[in-house]
């Protein structure tokens, strides 16, 4: 289960939402006991994918940089707190994870996709891809 509170939540579709119509993406900060991840910051990162063709650009991939990941690693740990998931938008998409989240999505942590339809975030669901890499399970979220 994620919980969240509804400040981070709105802070979070206003990042995916001025991103759009590319991806947007950040950092979930915050504490994970046994199943249950509690958010209780962000780090709002910027999308830093560069290839563009006619498949694939920002539009439709993200890339955080490791940079941006040390950065918020570093954040958690000063704030008590550590990585506990990513979140990222689908332009005009489901809130289902691709078989490129699949690709590069961490097992155990949360990885929340939110559905960003003509500039507004509608859908929003949370993810766990299993230890094998074989699929993501969904988790509840919890608003609050």
């Amino acid at each position: 289960m994620l919980t969240i509170s509804t400040e981070l939540l709105t802070r979070i579709y206003a990042h995916l939402e001025a991103g759009y119509p590319n991806e947007a993406c950040g950092i979930l900060l915050g504490e994970i006991d046994a199943q249950d991840k509690t958010v209780k910051d962000l780090a709002l990162v910027a999308n830093v994918w560069e290839t563009e063709s006619a498949r694939e650009g920002q539009r439709n991939r993200y890339l955080i940089s490791p940079e941006d990941v040390a950065r918020a690693d570093r954040q958690a740990g000063k704030q008590g707190l550590d990585i506990i998931g990513f979140f990222h938008s689908h332009p005009d998409c489901p809130s289902r994870p691709s078989g490129t989240d699949r690709e590069y999505a961490w097992p155990f942590v949360a990885f929340v996709i939110v559905s960003v339809v003509m500039g507004k975030a509608t859908t929003t669901n949370s993810w766990v891809l299993r230890d094998d890499r074989s699929q993501f399970d969904e988790e509840p979220i919890v608003i609050r």
